[in-house]
């Protein structure tokens, strides 16, 4: 299946704490002066209808927390923590984390530093076993702010259909990239890496003596109180966990399976959004690491990101936080450290945007604009194509492009190859087709198109039309190393 219509795995979010503590000067409070505080009844009634249009448009499953001065004024959760036995999300829901890892792993770094156990100018290979010659010069600064060159061990080809579901252990997904050509010299380019804080995972546990998960645990978990979060990446149960979805325009479908072993420091963690509150009133303090080791962290952040942080500028405000997604989740954990008020919105969604929720929650918290959340036209076609057909779909189709004909959606085949891409994955075959097949009625040169049709033969075993397919994607995009590689393993 095309990697660019797989729903993406990976990426970054932020963490929160319920210890109270006087802030450090890295992080002193700036009020507005003469803001009145908001009305408690009108802002819960708010933020409450601002989600309930969510879970009825975007697909939005979770629980949310706004927290000001580390006391929550809203707390609320949405949707199904598991679908199948109608199990709610509930305030004490266990969530994936994904990135949202990366801050605790940029941490224990830091305390390492402070320690002088290392220095984020050494030399990464100095704490790396069997370390190749394209990684000699790369820093542990570099890894921290995603500037090594490492490429990503989830943008290999092979990744979605086929890697994604080995089994790795303590980095052994990072190890996979020893023999990959570096994206750019270290330092002079920016690209996420997951495979940069799997690296950096590794150098915690060669340094301090202990595994990653036991120096969460001393440093962090145990510290802080944070009873209900754990890092796992293993098939054990874990209580009070929710499950992951995908969806299907309005539907929640089960994720693609994967496995749970491939990170370790990018991702990883579980966790509440209590417990997320108990870790986010910490940072005000010094009790996790100085206010100098603070302020290196998010000091010169180039591409808007310091050492494990994500740093924005939201509303005209600072914040400084992480996003996550994979496995069915989307992630987000705000912190608008002038106004010490934080957003942490943990779903179980992988169609909902974290990133939009938590932004919006905060311009309904300081009075600025926001709209609704509104269905998409892709989901608005896979509704279609689920309740009606896909000759329906396409009737709205024709009908959306009717009233918007000079949308850009609608000069391109994406939208449709998106949605036929959907329905292959469910799978839906027969939807699938004739998607696709209306896709090169309105765009003849639809190369992915062709992709899609020579997809579905491949899963009827007809493996001459997937050749035809694939030979007549190549004449229309030469480039298309999709069809190439669709082809040489058919002949292979």
């Amino acid at each position: 299946m095309h990697k660019f219509w797989l729903v993406a795995v990976a990426t970054g979010a932020l963490v929160s704490g319920t210890l109270l503590a006087t802030p450090s000067p890295a992080m002193s409070v700036s009020q507005e002066p003469g803001r009145p505080a908001p009305a408690p009844g009108a802002l819960d009634a708010a933020f409450d209808a601002y989600l309930q249009t969510s879970v009825a448009n975007a697909a939005f499953s979770g629980t949310v927390l706004v927290a000001k001065d580390g006391v929550p004024v809203f707390r609320r959760s949405y949707g199904m923590a598991n679908h199948e036995l109608s199990v709610p999300n509930a305030d004490e829901t266990v969530y994936n984390l994904a990135s949202i890892t990366k801050p605790f792993t940029a941490l224990l770094i830091m305390m390492m530093q402070e320690e002088g156990r290392l220095k984020v100018d050494d030399l990464a290979c100095t704490y790396l076993a069997d370390c190749p010659a394209a990684w000699q010069a790369i820093t542990i600064r570099q890894l921290l702010t995603h500037t090594s060159g490492i490429e990503g061990y989830s943008r290999l080809p092979q990744w979605d259909e086929e890697l994604d579901t080995r089994l790795f252990w303590r980095g052994g997904a990072a190890m996979m990239m020893r023999d990959q050509p570096l994206r750019f010299n270290p330092g002079e380019g920016w690209r996420y890496s997951n495979t940069g804080f799997d690296l950096l995972g590794l150098i915690v546990e060669r340094v301090s003596g202990k595994t990653l998960p036991e120096m969460y645990q001393d440093r962090f978990l145990t510290p802080l109180g944070m009873s209900r979060t754990s890092f796992h990446t293993s098939r054990l149960v874990v209580p009070g966990a929710a499950t992951g979805y995908y969806s299907l325009g309005s539907t929640f479908i089960n994720k693609t399976p994967q496995a749970a072993y491939s990170s370790y420091g990018a991702s990883g963690l579980l966790s509440t959004v209590d417990d997320l509150l108990k870790w986010d009133q910490a940072l005000y303090s010094n009790r996790l690491v100085s206010t100098a080791s603070y302020e290196q962290m998010i000091a010169d952040a180039k591409n808007e990101y310091g050492f494990g942080w994500e740093m924005r500028t939201w509303l005209g405000r600072r914040q400084i936080g992480h996003a996550g997604s994979g496995h069915g989740f989307s992630t987000l954990m705000a912190r608008f450290v002038d106004d010490r008020l934080t957003v942490i919105v943990l779903s179980n969604s992988d169609e909902a945007n974290a990133n939009a929720t938590a932004r919006d929650l905060a311009a309904i918290y300081f009075g600025e604009a926001y709209k609704l959340p509104v269905q998409g036209r892709k989901a608005r076609l896979l509704d279609a194509i689920q309740t009606e057909g896909p000759d329906a779909a396409i009737l709205l189709y024709q009908e959306m492009k009717a009233a918007e004909p000079e949308a850009e959606v609608f000069k391109t085949d994406e939208l449709l190859v998106t949605v036929g891409y959907n329905l292959h994955g469910v799978p839906l075959m027969d939807e699938a087709k004739r998607v696709f097949e209306f896709a090169l009625e309105q765009f003849p040169r639809s190369a992915y198109s062709h992709d899609g049709l020579a997809d579905i033969a491949l899963a009827e075993g007809q493996t001459e039309v997937a050749i035809r397919h694939f030979e007549t994607s190549l004449e229309l995009d030469p480039t298309n190393e999709y069809a190439i590689d669709g082809l040489k393993k058919i002949r292979e």
